[in-house]
């Protein structure tokens, strides 16, 4: 059954829907799977067997009976623990929301289940979301190297979709934590454009700057994640009114063309010179592909004023969100009272300011796609780094690790990470495919054109 594990959901979904394997088989051995391997890897936060069983049976009654629903029935995912459950508890990471059972599942969860996916359990993360794990639990390890960063804050999402303790799960991105345990476990991540998924019911880091996405093993499979959960939600107004594409009836389509933006200053500099190699390689195969090749410029911007920005407007955002324990609960809170704390010290000139910056550069960024299709660049300047004794990577003076995720947060573009290479002590390394607002269907067929010419996806890691 191992080989189950690995399998992609566009080919267990053909085996489930002819009957060839059970949605009840299929989960008792992903169950099975947790229960093993993740004593050591501790994705989980909690495991809901009953209840994924029960779903799992109803599919298979369901299927039985002709009543199909599509890509993701009997199919079993997980989610991060923000992402709210009704009645089950959702810790956020941290033991100031012990006891908390949300009153309503979240709009995205609801639409998956609602697709016939098996709700396997919620999946471990730092403190709401930031970037320190709560000391009460154990930090989920990259399957690649138990002293390697699984990123965050959606590290337990990385961790159980590369180790096949999932098909897939959702996590959530406010400044790369999508990308960054993507490129770090080795699998796709899609940060949709902000918007296209709703908020509803996921608890906030910093609201006008979060977004909810797929992580999964293949493009195709975060095609089929991201037709499922995106579109309007009334529950949530920010939400666009946009048309969802049939992402996956898209991917096939011939990607000859498509203008392909390349800025090798943008790719190189303070990047290990083994990422950038393997960008460049990628850039090389999708030209091959038949995408046209254009010289641009990403815009610049300090690095210590992108810092800055991120980090205002983020805990400013945080505050607002955390206006109701904070400070009446200080002492309850793990390290994310830092950033409380660090939210304390800033005004409204200062948000202000940081907020007027943000939108000058989401500017700049736009004018890049007056010119081109999609870009291409690094999710990191690295692998996945060694962590020190706090579980954080252990620091590079000379690198920035978010040069390429807090922008397109600024910008609110959609982005897809997927593997391109490994460095010479077998890390993953990870593209990064950026598009104008609401291009996702093109990152998409354009990562899919990529995966197929090459091997870095088939790649697992030896647990």
């Amino acid at each position: 059954m191992t080989e189950f594990a690995y399998m992609p959901i566009v080919e267990v979904a053909n085996l489930l829907e002819k009957r060839e394997i059970s949605p009840v088989e299929l989960t008792r051995h992903l169950l099975d799977r947790i229960d093993s391997v993740d004593r050591r890897l501790h994705s989980y936060r909690t495991v809901l067997a009953e209840r994924a069983l029960q779903q799992a049976r109803r599919a298979e009654k369901e299927i039985a009976s002709g009543a199909y629903r599509g890509i993701l029935h009997g199919v079993p995912i997980a989610v991060k623990d923000l992402v709210c459950t009704e009645g089950i508890p959702t810790y956020c990471g941290s033991t100031l929301m012990a006891g908390w059972l949300p009153d309503d599942d979240a709009t995205v969860l609801r639409r998956l289940e609602t697709a016939g996916a098996v709700l396997l359990g919620k999946l471990h993360m730092t403190e709401f979301a930031l970037r320190w794990h709560h000391p009460a639990w154990p930090v989920p390890a990259n399957p690649w190297g138990g002293d390697r960063w699984s990123g965050v804050s959606s590290s337990g999402s990385g961790v159980a979709t590369a180790a096949g303790l999932c098909y897939a799960s959702l996590g959530t991105d406010t400044g790369g934590s999508i990308r960054f345990p993507a490129a770090c476990n080795g699998v796709v991540g899609l940060k949709p454009t902000y918007g296209r998924v709703s908020r509803y019911g996921v608890f906030p880091l910093a609201k006008s700057l979060d977004n909810v996405g797929p992580m999964t093993r293949s493009v195709a499979d975060a095609a089929a994640m991201l037709g499922v959960i995106a579109g309007h939600d009334p529950n949530d107004p920010t939400s666009s009114h946009g048309a969802v594409p049939d992402y996956i009836s898209l991917l096939d389509q011939d990607v000859s063309g498509l203008r392909l933006g390349v800025d090798e200053r943008f790719i190189r500099d303070g990047v290990h010179p083994e990422v950038s190699e393997a960008v460049l390689q990628a850039v090389t195969r999708l030209i091959e592909l038949g995408l046209q090749p254009v010289e641009v410029v990403v815009p610049a911007i300090d690095a210590n004023l992108m810092m800055d920005t991120w980090s205002t407007l983020c805990a400013a955002d945080a505050a607002d969100a955390h206006r109701e324990s904070w400070p009446a609960r200080a002492d309850e809170y793990g390290p994310f009272r830092q950033w409380l704390e660090f939210a304390d010290t800033k005004s409204a000139a200062d948000y202000a300011a940081a907020h007027t910056t943000r939108l000058e550069y989401a500017g700049k960024i736009a004018g890049v796609f007056e010119e081109v299709d999609l870009l291409a660049c690094p999710a990191m300047p690295y692998a996945a780094p060694p962590i020190g004794d706090d579980a954080l990577p252990l620091p590079d003076a000379n690198v920035v690790r978010p040069r390429f995720t807090y922008p397109f947060n600024f910008s609110n573009s959609p982005t897809l990470t997927l593997p391109c290479g490994f460095t010479s002590d077998d890390l993953p390394i990870a593209l990064q495919l950026v598009g104008p607002h609401f291009s996702e269907a093109t990152l998409l067929r354009v990562g899919h054109a990529f995966e197929r010419s090459t091997v870095w996806h088939k790649r697992v890691p030896l647990l």
